[in-house]
């Protein structure tokens, strides 16, 4: 099976339809045509810069219109942020996101030193991703120069449901961030959220539209809400372990060259739940040594017992395919 460009949402629909385990072994199958699928890339994401956003996304934590238990913090020093990475390297991280809950990049003494926080932890041969909001072509150019390997906007939700979730910004904003990431080197990291109280049908419109994307987004997180207290989301129920399975094993099949990164809200699935979504083409994950991934409000599972899992399945940590020698 080829890369396709071209899907249509009754196509996706009908691959998410598939009986379950028909679907999961169709997705393994393809997996294994363009990944090792003994090898799993462990990621590690760092707050650079922490709350008062002013955004409104429902489910986030960071925005200053909830009252949510996150307190707000400035820009990391630099050292900081390098001492995180060379720590997070040292446990097999070979990824390292540097998150700041900004609209969008302005171009400023923060944005300068955040150029110099990739440039020193690309350093390190570590992949670097930033997320930051939205940016300009100017600003997708200069973290080129710095050395980004990839820089993460997610979709969150179909196009049609966006606009129920974040008012602040629309789907058209977030496509035209992702294009101007396209005019560079630097790889595209793009998902979405289960559990927004969106439909399936919502579900297969933003994997349609990340297929339809060429070339697919390198990296395609698939993030399970984690409800925060004081968000307009903090009451949905939980996503079932069986749709987040339906989600990676469509992703893998219509973009199977991507890695499919079981994101946001895997602390609460079980050994057995995570081994069935990597039987499903999921080959990422995020860890941590805090036991959050983002803040407080986002618990994630640390190095240790991610270490104990991988290890349980006869799984290994992926090298960074950062171009740097050290």
């Amino acid at each position: 099976m080829g890369i396709r460009y071209d899907w249509q949402e009754a196509e996706i629909r009908a691959i998410y339809d598939t009986p379950l385990l028909e679907l999961i072994y169709q997705a393994a199958s393809i997996h294994r045509q363009y990944h090792d699928s003994t090898k799993i890339q462990v990621c590690k994401l760092v707050s650079i810069k922490t709350g008062a956003c002013p955004e409104d996304c429902s489910y986030c934590a960071q925005s200053s219109r909830y009252k949510t238990e996150v307190k707000p913090q400035s820009l990391l020093d630099k050292q900081t942020v390098v001492d995180i990475a060379k720590g997070a390297k040292e446990s097999g991280v070979s990824r390292v996101c540097m998150g700041a809950a900004w609209r969008e990049v302005r171009d400023n003494s923060q944005f300068e030193q955040v150029l110099e926080m990739v440039k020193e932890v690309t350093a390190l041969d570590l992949e670097v991703c930033c997320t930051l909001g939205m940016l300009n072509s100017d600003q997708a150019k200069r973290l080129e120069d710095a050395g980004l390997y990839a820089y993460n906007h997610n979709l969150d939700t179909s196009q049609d449901y966006y606009s129920t979730i974040i008012t602040t910004r629309t789907y058209g904003d977030r496509l035209k961030t992702i294009d101007n990431v396209r005019q560079t080197n630097v790889t595209v990291c793009s998902g979405g959220i289960l559990g927004l109280g969106e439909t399936i049908d919502d579900r297969i419109s933003m994997l349609c539209t990340l297929s339809q994307l060429k070339p697919h987004p390198e990296s395609v997180p698939i993030n399970i809400l984690s409800q925060v207290q004081g968000t307009p989301l903090e009451n949905q129920p939980d996503v079932p372990i069986w749709e987040v399975v339906r989600a990676i094993a469509t992703a893998r099949i219509v973009m199977p060259s991507s890695d499919v990164r079981l994101s946001a809200g895997r602390s609460r699935l079980s050994q057995v739940e995570q081994a069935l979504c990597f039987m499903a083409g999921a080959n990422s994950i995020f860890s941590s040594d805090d036991g959050k991934m983002l803040t407080v409000t986002t618990p994630c599972p640390g190095y240790d017992s991610d270490k104990q899992l991988l290890d349980l399945l006869g799984l290994e940590m992926r090298e960074s395919r950062s171009k740097v020698k050290v």
